[in-house]
């Protein structure tokens, strides 16, 4: 038969909390100790490098590299034994009983006084569970809570939630097109929204998650003249922060990467409209990483830049300096290029840029959709052609793009 456990929450601001090992478990439980405002003494004959910074920032670790002893644990309020060594972490248990403190013992659950949970903090809720020393189990069924909250199938109240505000605007990266990619607080406030404006290119799994009352507004399909486009985005979140909703403005990848969130966020600050700002993962860095490449790479290039394709080089609004990109050797990444690529690879060929350079193409980059085409700078324009890329696609140049498999 499992013997029950009895979950509860300790306050231990000031209090001695001894740790004994100064290893993994240990680097594991530290963070939450120091967060609750613990008086922590670590005990352990090595610590891991992560274990002796934490000890070293000023954190309230006090930290001793030698072996227990017998009367290490006079004064504390709680012990966790988690050494490598069965009769070490035994010896700390039973000085724990013999004064009347409870124990967690890491590696073998049952012989300790006290079991660690698995454990979230969500919105001023802190989350544990237990499952009989299951631990397993318990980190499932942590996870499945933690995400039934954050997707607002489990207590959906904007009142609780940081920066879901009636009456103000979040303006809430996407990511890259896969709807795992959102930030996890990006998440959290598009489960409280009112009303959701989004992007074509925003992760469209997420807005089926919605419940049924929440106001999905497509911005493509926002009536207005071609010039007015950002205009009347503008109006329909003012308009509806105005009404007292709480409005989450959706966007693909990161608000302030190519994506005009700047412009949204003068707009509602000059109506009076609070704005929360929720960074997102950039399809710029993402795509190509998923793709098996790094923008940048230790020993090829120290540098890479994300260019917007969207006029051409020669355009009087263009505002790209083509010839210094043509003359350095980093890593350069297009976005919005499709249209016009020959043209850029021409103007980056006439710079110097040899005709060689490795480039990689990514359609649809993080979805099920995602395919890629490896080329030179010399030919990418006419592989881009012939097989069919269309936007949104990523196209990198530069010699990591060599690395694609």
């Amino acid at each position: 038969m499992t013997e029950n456990a009895y979950l509860v929450g300790l306050r231990l601001v000031g209090k001695k909390v001894v740790v004994v090992g100064g290893g993994t478990v240990a680097q594991r439980r530290l963070p939450l100790l120091v967060s609750s405002g613990a008086d922590v003494h670590v005990i352990t004959r090595n610590a891991t490098p992560a274990v002796e910074a934490l000890s070293q920032a000023e954190s309230g670790i006090s930290l001793q590299l030698r072996e227990f002893r017998n009367g290490d644990l006079e004064g504390a309020w709680y012990v966790i034994a988690a050494t490598d060594d069965p009769d070490v972490n035994a010896a700390v248990v039973a000085e724990a009983e013999q004064r009347h403190v409870f124990c967690v013992r890491a590696d073998v659950a049952r012989d300790g006084t006290a079991v660690t949970p698995a454990s979230f903090e969500y919105e001023g809720l802190s989350v544990g569970v237990l499952a009989g020393g299951e631990h397993r189990r318990s980190a499932a069924i942590r996870s499945a809570i933690h995400e039934a909250l954050q997707q607002g199938l489990i207590a959906r109240d904007s009142s609780v939630a940081p920066g879901a505000v009636a009456g103000s605007v979040a303006l809430v990266g996407g990511g890259p097109g896969d709807a795992e990619l959102i930030t996890v607080r990006g998440r959290r406030l598009l489960a409280h929204a009112d009303v959701v404006v989004a992007d074509r290119l925003a992760p469209q799994e997420l807005l089926a998650e919605l419940s049924p009352e929440v106001e999905v507004i497509d911005a493509a399909k926002i009536p207005y003249g071609r010039a007015m486009a950002q205009d009347a985005i503008n109006e329909v979140l003012i308009d509806r922060a105005r009404a007292g909703k709480f409005v989450v403005r959706l966007k693909g990848g990161d608000p302030f990467v190519f994506a005009r969130g700047y412009e949204e966020v003068i707009a509602c600050a000059e109506a009076g409209i609070p704005v929360t700002i929720v960074p997102g993962v950039t399809s710029a860095i993402a795509v190509p990483a998923l793709a098996g490449v790094p923008v940048t790479h230790r020993g090829i290039t120290h540098e890479f830049v994300v260019v917007s394709g969207h006029v051409a080089p020669d355009h009087p609004e263009s505002l790209v300096n083509w010839d210094a990109l043509a003359a350095m050797t980093g890593t350069i990444v297009l976005l919005m290029a499709v249209e016009r690529i020959e043209l850029f690879a021409k103007v980056l060929l006439e710079g110097g840029r040899p005709a060689d350079t490795p480039v990689l193409v990514v359609q649809h980059g993080t979805t099920s959709s995602q395919r890629t085409l490896r080329a030179t700078l010399s030919d990418a324009p006419e592989r881009i052609r012939s097989d069919g890329v269309r936007p949104p696609a990523i196209i990198v140049i530069g010699a990591v793009a060599g690395f694609a498999s």
